[in-house]
């Protein structure tokens, strides 16, 4: 670990221990129950948050709910060094510490898990926008290279899970909310659970834009169901289904001079090169996914958990030149064996398991003529293996220390067949590219200064091969010299609380290097195109902090109580600021040019999310205010996205009358109405950069909850 991360950490032990106040130490967790937030499921451990030694950011359904749940972005952008852009309605890309810059479009380099089920697919893709933010009660991030317990990725790895009713009750709910440029939203749901944590849920969701650009509506239904019973004291089953009809419209990006005239255009054409709209740029997909979980308790010492899942998908996407038709089935599993007990009369925690996952996709690619497939381009059948084991301890040493380390052994493999060839080539229509194994280590140690503060260092690696679209672009390529991004991480952090609990804070540092950099660049037909780029380097820190500005103390108590949570009433302050000093290393175009020291594409040196929570006897008002930096667009740093501010707000009522709650609430976003591009196009041929975000809108809706009991 670099010297200047380890002398800044013990320089601040000393200063951190002086400013905290003793709380309750929060016990270990190992079943499969409802969480809170401050614990952590990543890294498998399920320990509080301020006993892991990494960076993390939890968000849970309260905080999901302080915004307008149509998209979810604003929710996830309060996490610093994490960003959710929304390029046209319900594209979304998700970027963890500069992990833009290989993504376009979608979700690549970041790995999701939906509960226990690997939500990212073999391919290396992850479907984010089939999901609906209402259904979702908590999202965690593991921030920087998490390949130890979770295989390839540099950029992270995000764990969603569903919202549970609470124990012991039973109820249903609809939701109905209206806003501007044509959005309505329905909800349903409808669960039931028991004192020990079975439940069963099930909800349904519709929502429909007709968008704030031309040629930028949506359509999408979701209908999910939930379930955990225990067989035994010893057996619990889960199972989690999903399945999702998605419909959005693909504006495209514009120029700058396109972008000040009129931001709500869709990108224009020609006679001879019509634009998105001539074209009728969309996407649209069905999706299915079925999973089981199986967790075994074994003794108080050892457990197993196993999951098997499958996923079916279709998609079409018509755009400027093609029109993709694709169809793809896959599936997979994890199991892992768990240890809780002593070593040397200290607590030790030991995992080992595996992941494997498969998908085949037959993926057509026709000439794109005013919406309509004409001549075939390609036709190729692909086939993804790729898998994982690993092992990892957690072990107490005196002093208050945690020592982790852990490391895992990865393999993928592509088979791409293009059928469309096989009868003039018959000897060389199908290709192989089998990616090198790697091993991935990771250590951490852990200080706990207080029972209500802790520090930690740690070194992590992960690589990142290139997703299917990377090796296989839509101007119907396919590049096998495309390699695999391989990087190192070191971090040191802190976080607690301090003043005997009214303020809760999470500090970062990191410094992480990354070799064979994909980069991604759009030609003149707007075919996305990727290349290895040399090397990063991306340095920053991560502040997130919180407290009570007020709260009223219950009659009868004593002015300490006020920092106990008996009342859900008062004013808090909350903010979140990321520092990124990202850079080009060794970086040379194919044109000769030299990007060495050039400021990463796509990421923002600074981004700040503040906002205020007041409640009192029902009613709640949310202001958030957040910031960006100015973004550079292209590898040559010629090209910048001006900095922006945007403030909005969420207001409402909350009752509960016997068994019946009622809440009210209505909103504005962009209430200054700011004109700026949130998920720029990098790199785009013909500076076609802008991706404009919605101006000034409103919202509001209701909904209504039955308890039965």
């Amino acid at each position: 670990m670099p010297p200047r991360f380890l002398l800044l950490a013990l320089c601040a032990l000393p200063a951190l221990r002086l400013a905290a106040q003793q709380s309750p130490t929060p016990s270990d967790t190992s079943t499969a129950q409802a969480l809170p937030s401050a614990t952590v499921v990543g890294y498998g451990q399920r320990l509080p948050l301020r006993r892991t030694a990494a960076g993390v950011g939890v968000i849970d359904q309260a905080i999901i709910q302080r915004f307008n749940e149509s998209s979810p972005a604003a929710a996830v952008n309060t996490l610093p060094g994490v960003r959710l852009e929304e390029r046209a309605t319900g594209s979304y890309r998700l970027s963890v510490r500069g992990s833009t810059l290989r993504s376009p479009f979608g979700v690549r380099n970041v790995k999701l898990y939906y509960f226990d089920i690997p939500f990212t697919e073999a391919n290396g893709t992850t479907p984010l926008n089939i999901l609906d933010p209402a259904q979702l009660g908590r999202l965690e991030v593991l921030k920087g290279p998490a390949g130890s317990v979770y295989g390839a990725g540099t950029g992270g790895v995000v764990r969603l899970e569903n919202r549970r009713p609470a124990p012991g009750q039973a109820q249903a709910q609809v939701g109905y909310s209206v806003g501007s440029f044509g959005l309505r939203r329905f909800t349903a749901s409808a669960e039931t659970s028991k004192q020990n944590g079975d439940y069963w849920r099930a909800q349904y969701a519709h929502q429909q834009l007709d968008g704030y650009r031309q040629q930028s509506a949506l359509r999408r239904d979701v209908f999910a169901v939930d379930g955990q019973l225990s067989a035994s004291n010893k057996q619990t089953f889960l199972v989690h289904a999903l399945y999702t009809d998605l419909y959005y419209q693909l504006p495209g990006g514009l120029t700058r001079a396109q972008f000040e005239a009129d931001p709500r255009q869709a990108r224009p054409g020609t006679a001879a090169a019509p634009g998105t709209v001539a074209q009728q740029g969309s996407y649209a997909s069905q999706t299915g996914l079925l999973g089981f979980t199986h967790e075994y308790r074994f003794s108080e010492h050892w457990r197993t958990t196993a999951t098997v899942y499958g996923r079916t998908t279709r998609v079409a996407t018509p755009y400027l030149i093609d029109w993709q038709r694709d169809a793809g089935l896959g599936g997979g599993g994890r199991a892992t064996l768990n240890y809780r007990g002593r070593l040397a009369g200290r607590v030790l925690r030991a995992q080992a398991g595996g992941e494997f996952q498969a998908s085949f996709t037959d993926s057509r690619s026709y000439l794109n003529v005013r919406g309509n497939p004409t001549t075939l381009r390609y036709d190729d059948e692909i086939t993804t293996r790729t898998g994982f084991a690993f092992v990892q301890a957690d072990y107490e040493l005196p002093a208050g220390f945690l020592l982790t380390a852990g490391a895992s052994y990865n393999r993928l493999r592509y088979n791409i067949a293009r059928v469309s060839s096989a009868a003039t080539n018959p000897n060389g229509y199908v290709v192989t590219q089998n990616f090198r194994p790697e091993i991935l280590p990771r250590v951490a140690l852990l200080k706990e200064i207080t029972p209500a503060l802790s520090a930690y260092a740690s070194v992590s690696t992960g690589y990142s091969p290139p997703s299917e679209a990377e090796l296989r672009p839509s101007d119907g390529s396919i590049n096998l010299d495309l390699q695999a991004e391989r990087g190192t991480s070191y971090e040191v952090g802190g976080r607690g609380e301090l003043l005997g609990g009214r303020l809760t804070f999470d500090v970062a540092l990191f410094d992480f290097a990354l070799r064979n950099t994909i980069v991604s660049r759009t030609d003149a037909q707007g075919f996305q195109l990727y290349a290895n780029s040399g090397n990063t380097r991306q340095r920053g820190a991560e502040i997130a902090a919180s407290g009570y500005l007020w709260r009223p103390v219950p009659a009868g108590a004593d002015a300490g109580a006020a920092a106990q949570p008996t009342t859900a009433n008062g004013l808090r302050l909350w903010a979140s600021y990321a520092y990124n000093h990202f850079r080009f290393g060794s970086y040379e175009s194919a044109t000769g040019q030299s990007f060495g020291g050039n400021r990463l594409t796509g990421t923002a040196p600074h981004t700040l999310s503040t906002g205020l929570d007041f409640n009192l006897a029902g009613f709640y008002l949310s202001p958030t205010l957040s910031h960006q930096a100015s973004i550079p667009l292209n590898d040559a740093n010629t090209d910048y996205a001006a900095a922006y501010w945007v403030l909005g707000s969420r207001a409402g009522w909350r009752r509960t009358l016997g068994k019946l709650a009622l809440e009210v609430y209505g909103g504005v976003e962009n209430a200054t109405d700011r004109r700026y591009s949130l998920g720029n196009d990098l790199n785009a041929f013909g500076g076609r950069y802008f991706q404009p975000a919605p101006g000034r809108n409103y919202y509001t809706g209701a909904q209504v909850g039955w308890r039965w009991w």
